[in-house]
């Protein structure tokens, strides 16, 4: 079952059946069905078919679901495109995928259309108009009602198993972004009924707030709930302040938390009403052991951690509950995984060490990055499927998350996590949030420097700060610099760019710990 014969079925069993809450609306599977056909029809109008790329650059919204649906329907590939790109990231996906016809939010046509001269490729540009009532649309463009007025018939075309469904780009927070090529024959839903399974209940609302141009969103969410009968409530985007009070206005029972959501929620001031939520179960990734129970008691919730990643083979790590607070937890009967050295020699119980997984399948397993068969090929060596994520494993067999390996850090020696000194920093009462990262040394290799934002109305000196790292980690992971801002820049999708910030590196704003002990 492809992504559109999984919404027609759907809306054949349920029908006028809820299965989307966007603010104030609610659209049963069988609308969604129909607002997708017509979209559908609309851009087989303009010749869109079968092979054809249609780019989506648009908020959360349900126009955002049907259209991605239509693109399904015609045996096209969809390319959910990140709404912060500009300039030439921005034209590179556009171009890149080779977008025959974009799909944009009103509000993002001012990054659009300085590029469009020279994107000859994309031939039809259909406008969005979100919660503006009637824009003013520039000229060579459509608006979207001019596809929605299309018929509400199945369209004809249908999709070929071994075509793109999707194609879905990495954050290129170390380079040029690769695309994942999704077929249409090629994503499984076994993965999704786990959740269903094991965690799930008649009747469960399923929340997120996660961009839907991101895996998580789009396929742990959106599909999930499709796949598996559950109502979906969708925020714009994720805001600590007014996050609960969405959840309460969904009756939301479920969500998924990325990066550092889980901290962050945790950093806002206590309210009376912490606990009275409808959520019962959260599912996140890399939740620090420090904040895992005092979340789940000040919020009355359970939090389940997984591991997985759009372009990791299909290979997931899971802890339902069954494994120590922090970690990461088991691979799935069946799959055997392991912490590896840069020989590809196993490593020791606490050795921290690359992530692999012994590939069963290596056709099936296989990463396939548009237009960079060397990346795909790099991804299985020797029969293992290297994830590129750095890892440890305790003396009972548990997994626990260490880094991204282009994140680790090398001073003097020695492997040091930015993760880890992280999430000790955010420890500190003042701390709101914090990244760590290397910049380059005057004694070769790095030096670790560390953005750190505080919370609201709170302060703490770089002093202070690196007392309190040296009580709880080793010396050579201490800080050496220190920089607090107002933000730290990130992704769409939470994850911090630590290219952007290498870059900047050292400024006039940033404490010298070891200038500091000079005077």
């Amino acid at each position: 079952m492809n992504f559109a014969e999984l919404l027609e079925t759907r809306a054949i069993e349920k029908g006028e059946e809820t299965f989307l809450l966007f603010g104030d609306e609610r659209v049963s599977y069988a609308e969604l069905d129909r607002r997708a056909n017509r979209i559908a029809n609309g851009l087989a109008a303009l010749g869109v078919g079968p092979g054809g790329g249609v780019a989506i650059m648009m908020g959360n919204s349900h126009s955002w679901l049907a259209t991605f649906f239509a693109t399904q329907k015609l045996g096209a590939y969809a390319v959910p495109v990140n709404v912060a790109l500009r300039g030439e990231g921005l034209a590179y996906v556009l171009d890149h995928s080779e977008t025959q016809a974009l799909v944009i939010g009103a509000d993002l046509l001012e990054a659009f259309l300085p590029l469009q001269a020279g994107l000859a490729r994309v031939r039809h540009v259909i406008v969005d108009p979100g919660d503006a009532p009637s824009p003013t649309l520039p000229a060579g463009t459509l608006p979207m009602a001019h596809l929605a007025a299309s018929s509400a018939e199945r369209p004809a075309a249908r999709a070929t198993p071994n075509s793109t469904a999707v194609l879905l780009y990495t954050s290129g927070t170390t380079g040029l972004p690769k695309a994942v090529v999704v077929k249409h024959g090629g994503f499984s839903f076994a993965g999704l009924s786990i959740f269903a399974q094991l965690g799930y209940r008649a009747g469960d609302i399923l929340y997120t707030c996660l961009p839907l141009f991101h895996a998580n969103a789009l396929f742990l969410t959106t599909m999930q709930g499709l796949h598996s009968g559950y109502a979906v409530a969708l925020g714009r985007r994720f805001s600590a302040s007014r996050f609960w009070d969405e959840v309460r206005r969904y009756g939301a029972t479920s969500f998924n938390a990325l990066g550092a959501m889980i901290p962050i929620l945790l950093k806002q001031p206590p309210r009376p009403d912490d606990k009275d939520n409808p959520v019962r179960l959260v599912f996140s990734a890399a939740t620090p052991a420090w904040a895992w129970e005092e979340f789940e008691r000040r919020f009355d919730v359970t939090i389940w951690e997984g591991y997985g990643a759009v372009d990791g083979g299909g290979f997931m790590l899971f802890n339902f509950g069954n494994g120590p607070k922090g970690s990461m937890g088991l691979p799935p009967p069946g799959t055997e995984a392991r912490v590896v050295r840069e020989d590809g020699s196993e490593g020791d119980a606490d050795e921290v060490g690359e992530l692999v997984f012994k590939v069963d399948d290596p056709e099936a397993r296989r990463v396939s990055y548009l237009k960079n068969e060397q990346a795909s090929n790099a991804k299985i060596r020797d029969g293992w499927f290297y994830t590129g994520d750095l890892a440890w494993r305790d003396a009972q067999g548990f997994f626990y998350f260490a880094d991204r390996k282009t994140d680790s850090i090398r001073r003097r020696g020695e492997n040091i996590s930015s993760f880890e000194v992280e999430k000790i920093i955010n420890q500190h009462p003042a701390v709101l949030e914090s990244a760590a990262f290397g910049v380059p040394s005057e004694l070769s290799e790095d030096d670790v420097m560390v953005a750190v934002v505080c919370r609201p109305g709170a302060r703490v000196g770089p002093e202070e700060l690196v007392a309190f790292c040296t009580e709880r980690m080793a010396r050579f992971m201490v800080p050496r610099y220190i920089e607090f801002r107002d933000v730290i820049p990130k992704t769409e999708t939470h994850r911090v760019q630590k290219t952007l910030l290498k870059r900047t590196g050292v400024t006039a704003n940033t404490w010298d710990r070891e200038k500091s002990q000079k005077h």
